[in-house]
């Protein structure tokens, strides 16, 4: 295979979660993982006018754009060269690995959202969306770490896991989205807060309260998608297993950090430190070591298509509580009765394994 030097820079600077956790698994998986993550980065920075994530600004033709990366990504899995390292090292992982141009497509479906503009009535239309920008992702994540493409069970809850991610990210970047023009929040959400679903409203700090209280709903629902992909973490070789495990438990703790903040820190972005993700490695380190079966079912959580058929898992630990944290920011067993993923006061998170587990 070719050097991956660019894939290697890509996740370095695109996600400082993603680069940590990735150091954890073998060389050969740790390239193709970069060589994946470097082809969705490129994508998702041509649509947003990004370097790595950063510095956002107007992309001109936006459609155009979508479609040449339709097209190179096509004749990357076709096995015809680009010339371009991005997508020629994609189309070399996605023939070893069984990503198909379908599960490909899919992630530029959802980029061809953002082009629209596409505004969100429900979490349902915001979770079809999340699909496409990261579910996917994940789904071709879990081939790559050797998940067989007939476990529909596991891939569902890797794609659960990617689901809890773009869930995180939205609520991190709320009134920055709102700023650039975007909003990603349910409108439903919003209405029932009095905010309109349109950006000027969701970034008007007179507002805040209400788009605080519906980005904490948000975080709840995005905490049904991380238990349920611990069950398919569960499942991994042991380095995957950890890595994972540790890309979780990173991405969790920015919600956590987002219902810390509350109201007033809705327009800086919940960040966590060197340290902290330093320290979340190695905690996982002893979650990824007890391997162990978790049963907790996906019930109420939104499936990607088709529906796969597969059983259910649960685990049990303690302290770390997402319930205490929306109780610290005002929002007491914060629930709507026609909620699909609420957030339980009877749940707490596992301290050492991250997943969300029932108490007794």
């Amino acid at each position: 295979m070719e050097d991956a030097a660019y894939a290697k820079e890509a996740i370095a600077r695109g996600s400082k979660s993603f680069a940590a956790a990735s150091r954890l698994l073998p060389p050969g998986t740790r390239e193709d993982v970069a060589k994946l993550y470097a082809w969705c980065r490129h994508c998702d920075d041509r649509i947003d006018g990004q370097d790595f994530g950063e510095g956002e600004r107007r992309v001109e033709d936006a459609a155009t754009a979508l479609a040449e990366l339709r097209a190179h990504t096509a004749d990357a899995l076709a096995g015809r060269p680009t010339g371009r390292a991005v997508f020629d090292g994609f189309g070399e992982v996605a023939r070893a690995h069984a990503i198909t141009p379908a599960l490909a497509g899919d992630l530029l479906d959802g980029f061809a959202a953002d082009v629209r503009g596409a505004r969100y009535p429900t979490l349902d239309d915001l979770s079809a969306y999340a699909y496409g920008v990261a579910g996917s992702v994940g789904v071709m994540m879990a081939l790559v770490l050797g998940v067989s493409p007939r476990d529909g069970d596991t891939l569902d809850r890797a794609c659960d896991l990617g689901l809890g991610f773009q869930m995180t990210n939205i609520a991190r970047d709320v009134v920055a989205d709102a700023r650039a023009g975007r909003v990603y929040l349910p409108a439903d959400w919003l209405a029932a807060e009095g905010v309109a679903a349109r950006a000027e409203a969701v970034a008007d700090p007179a507002n805040a309260a209400a788009v605080f209280r519906a980005t904490a709903r948000l975080i709840a629902a995005a905490d049904g998608y991380y238990r349920s992909a611990e069950v398919g973490i569960a499942r991994l070789p042991f380095r995957a297993r950890w890595a994972i495990t540790a890309a979780s438990r990173i991405y969790r703790a920015i919600g956590v950090r987002r219902l810390a903040a509350g109201p007033a820190g809705l327009a800086e972005r919940a960040t966590t430190s060197r340290g902290e993700k330093l320290a979340q490695l190695a905690v996982s380190a002893a979650a990824a070591s007890r391997r162990r079966e978790i049963a907790y079912g996906r019930a109420g959580l939104w499936t990607r298509p088709p529906r796969p058929r597969g059983s259910a898992p649960r685990c049990a630990s303690a302290p770390l509580d997402l319930s205490r944290a929306l109780s610290a920011a005002g929002l007491d067993a914060y629930r709507n009765p026609n909620e699909t993923h609420p957030s339980r006061p009877s749940t707490a998170w596992c301290s050492l394994c991250a997943c969300t587990s029932r108490l007794a």
